[in-house]
This record gives structure tokens, sequence and C-alpha cells, in this order.
């Protein structure tokens, strides 16, 4: 009897030690959420005071001037719906590029042997370390004897070429891909890209869209290049967009339209992200994990 009584007690603490681990997780993640979401409500906020009110300092109610400001932005100098139809453009076709082509090296080097496979792998890492900054001399220099200075090729094509995905790619694929199902597939007479088309890349789903919406988010909030690339207001990016609208002089300048503009930009992330967030737990957790 003792025996038992010594158990149940030590099973009640061990219950009541998880359900107090649960609680502090609990509570942690609540405010782990509070933090992250605070600041979209500045934001949104903010987007609802006018410029005179945002100099007076931070007001956790709304304001009444959503309406004016969202009208004087539109009716504006800058051209805001074409920025928002060229990100769209390039940051979509960039995810597409990045994710399917990168999916495409990495089945390449996980399921074929052949010489300097090491090599290859290392050295797409090795380009994954040289930041952008250092070859932008060279890449304006060959868009410009190509013809491409102020076009959206030079943003998008680079995209194939993505160390990160690559890389993100490749851990998933030796979580979930075995050699095995490669092998029975063409021993079935599948072709080799039959067999990555309908077998690989649905496999590789959850993968595919985590990286999508890395690709896409990255695509759209990158200012430095198209910055460097696209001259024409009508061709140019939100980002672009919106550095213009804070450069404006002192006269013209109302921080009350920047925020609109940022609310308006953030606005397609967050809906990519809820068409694509189903796909993160599971993508993310296998693709860091190696079977």
């Amino acid at each position: 009897m003792e025996e038992k009584r010594i158990a149940m007690a030590g099973q009640s603490d061990t219950g009541a030690s998880v359900h107090a681990r649960r609680v502090i997780a609990y509570i942690i993640l609540i405010l782990i959420t509070f933090i992250c979401l605070f600041w979209f409500y500045v934001l949104f906020i903010n987007s609802t005071r006018s410029n005179a009110d945002l100099t007076r300092g931070f007001s956790p109610a709304p304001g009444k001037f959503l309406g004016t400001n969202w009208d004087n932005l539109v009716h504006g100098t800058l051209p805001i719906f074409n920025g928002l139809i060229n990100s769209l453009i390039v940051a979509t076709l960039t995810a597409v590029f990045a994710t399917y082509f990168s999916t495409m090296t990495a089945y390449a080097i996980h399921a074929y042997d052949f010489k300097l496979k090491k090599f290859i792998f290392t050295f797409i890492l090795m380009v994954m370390m040289i930041p952008t900054q250092v070859t932008a001399l060279g890449f304006l220099q060959l868009i410009g004897k190509m013809g491409l200075d102020d076009k959206f090729t030079p943003l998008i094509v680079p995209a194939i070429a993505s160390p990160a995905v690559f890389f993100f790619m490749k851990q998933y694929m030796d979580s979930t891909l075995p050699l095995s199902l490669v092998e029975a597939a063409r021993i079935d007479g599948s072709t080799e890209w039959g067999t990555f088309n309908k077998i690989v890349v649905p496999l590789m789903k959850p993968a595919v869209a985590v990286q999508a919406i890395f690709s896409f988010v990255t695509s759209w909030n990158n200012y430095f290049t198209p910055a460097l690339v696209l001259h024409t207001d009508t061709k140019k990016t939100l980002p672009i967009l919106i550095a213009q609208l804070r450069s404006a002089d002192w006269l013209k300048f109302d921080m009350g339209q920047v925020y609109v503009m940022i609310s308006f930009s953030i606005f397609p992330v967050i809906v990519v992200y809820l068409l694509l967030s189903r796909h993160i737990v599971g993508g993310v957790t296998l693709g860091g994990v190696k079977g």
C-alpha cells in the first residue's frame, strides 16, 4: 500500500508539473503574440491620424483621418496602384522561379551521383555568403550592356539562382524523399521530368509553400536592387514609392499618408501568408531536421 501511495503521489506531482509548464508556455506565447501584433496595431492606428496629431505623439485611440489620408495618397503624385501591380508581378514571379528551380537543383544534388557533387553543393552555399551590395556595380554594368535597365527582367530572372531556398529544399528532401521512391518511379517507366513534376514537387508542397512565402516577402520588401534598376515612376515598386513619399520636402511631408501607404503595402503580404500559412509549421519542422 505504501508503494502505491508513493507512486500515486509521484504521478500527481508529475501531472502538476506538466500543468505548470503548460501554463507558463501559454503565458509566454500570449506575451510574444501581443508584442508581435502590437506594432501592427500602432501602424493601423497611426493610419487614421493626421500629420498634426502624429507630431504630438502616440495615441491608442484611432483618429478620424483615415479617409482623408487615403484620398490625399490616391490623388497625389505617386502612382501607388502601378506600384502595387509592379510589386505583385516581381514578387510573384520571383517566388515561383526561386521555389521551382531551387527544388529542381536540390533534386539533382539529392537524387543523382556525379563528379564534383560535393564541390557544387559547397559552392552554392558559398554564393549564399556574398552580399548583394558587393556585386551591385558589376550587375548594373551587365544589365546596362544587355539593354535591361529600367525593366523587371533583372529583378525576376536572377531569382532562379537562390542558394538559401536551395539549401532549405535540400534539407527537406533529405528528410522526406527516399531514393527508393525515385527508383520505383523509374522502374514503372516514369521519365525524369515526369518523376520530378508528378512525384517530387507534390511531395515537397509544404516546403514549397514555406519558401514561396519567404521569397515573396523578401522580394516584396526589396528596396536596394529595384531602386538601382527602375527609374520610371510607373515602373517602380511600392518600397521605392514609400521611400519617395518619406523623402518629400517638409512643406509636402505628411506622415499620415506614409502610414496609410505602408498599411496598403503590407496587405497583400498578409493575404499570401494566410493562404499558405497552414503549410508553415510542417514545412519548417521537417526542413530543419535531417532524417
